[in-house]
């Protein structure tokens, strides 16, 4: 069932993204995953606990989303397979829909574009301020368009690649989960000392979730780019992440570019490792380049679910 699922949430995707009138009524489905977490958040990461008990009451929190989430979705998939049969695949497939971001990730990078071309810099560091976590108010035009071209790899296994795996993998369960789980991680899996111990389960989880999506992102994205290998092999490790550094590497490697480097959170900068070659100057144009790379390599994905479903 997961196979034409897939192929067709990923057209429905492709097509509509999220529809804004859809998500100013309902809003997104990982919206309720992030009110959970923050209950849970809110109730259990105490700063009088130990740092045993938080990781503790992280894990809880974690393994409370996967029997809720997944749980849920294993539930309605079943109830779909055994009252509409073969034409259950087209409700699971609008259930798997909002589950991808293909349309939403290029549409939000392209904005980034458009506002460098023809708003100035201080309407593209607000573009750009929607899509990363970094400070943007001190970022040249470089670093805008770097910031960008960054969030489009790392993007393209999060909300791409990933959901796409697990949902061919497990259905309905497998796509979900991941994206709670991705949810918790953007949350709640951090270094600071807020969240140390008690997002450590989410990013952990998270990390184990992408290693296969991760790998296959940077696979994709050089093929589509028809090189970057050498920076890949290289340069993947430099990430902190041991699995953003691979979407981020094959990008800088395909493109020619060089991204990542020193960059400032909460007006804290951040000695990171540069990530490829080529000079420092970055521009809109390269994120229209580093479009067209992600188009491709979403064609790709699309190929493979196509040929998941014709083999079935």
């Amino acid at each position: 069932m997961a196979e034409p699922v897939a192929l067709a949430a990923l057209a429905l995707d492709a097509a509509l993204g999220w529809p804004r009138p859809l998500y100013r009524r309902i809003g997104h489905p990982v919206g309720l995953f992030a009110m959970l977490i923050e209950a849970c958040e809110a109730r259990w990461n105490c700063p009088e606990r130990s740092f045993a008990a938080r990781r503790t009451f992280g894990s809880l929190t974690v393994l409370l989303l996967i029997l809720l989430v997944g749980g849920t979705a294993w539930l309605i998939q079943s109830l779909l397979l055994a009252h509409l049969g073969d034409w259950g695949w087209i409700a699971a497939a609008l259930l798997a829909w909002p589950a991808l971001a293909q349309r939403s990730l290029f549409d939000h990078v392209r904005a980034v574009a458009v506002a460098l071309d023809h708003g100035g810099l201080p309407a593209a560091r607000i573009a750009v301020g929607a899509i990363v976590g970094r400070d943007t108010g001190a970022l040249d035009e470089s670093g805008v368009a770097r910031a960008a071209i960054e969030s489009l790899a790392e993007s393209f296994c999060d909300g791409v690649a990933a959901p796409l795996f697990w949902l061919l993998a497990l259905g309905l369960p497998g796509v979900w989960t991941y994206k709670a789980i991705n949810t918790a991680d953007s949350l709640i899996g951090h270094y600071e000392e807020r969240w140390r111990a008690f997002g450590w389960a989410a990013a952990r989880t998270d990390d184990l979730l992408n290693i296969v999506p991760a790998r296959l992102s940077g696979v994709l994205l050089c093929l589509a780019g028809r090189g970057g290998w050498r920076i890949l092999w290289r340069d993947a490790g430099k990430h902190a992440s041991p699995n953003a550094g691979w979407p981020e590497a094959a990008m800088a490697g395909a493109l020619g570019l060089r991204l990542a480097g020193p960059i400032a959170y909460d007006g804290v900068m951040q000695a990171k490792p540069w990530i490829g070659d080529g000079g420092e100057r970055v521009s809109s144009l390269d994120i229209g380049r580093a479009l067209h790379l992600y188009v491709a390599a979403c064609a790709m994905l699309w190929l493979i679910a196509g040929g998941a479903a014709w083999a079935r």
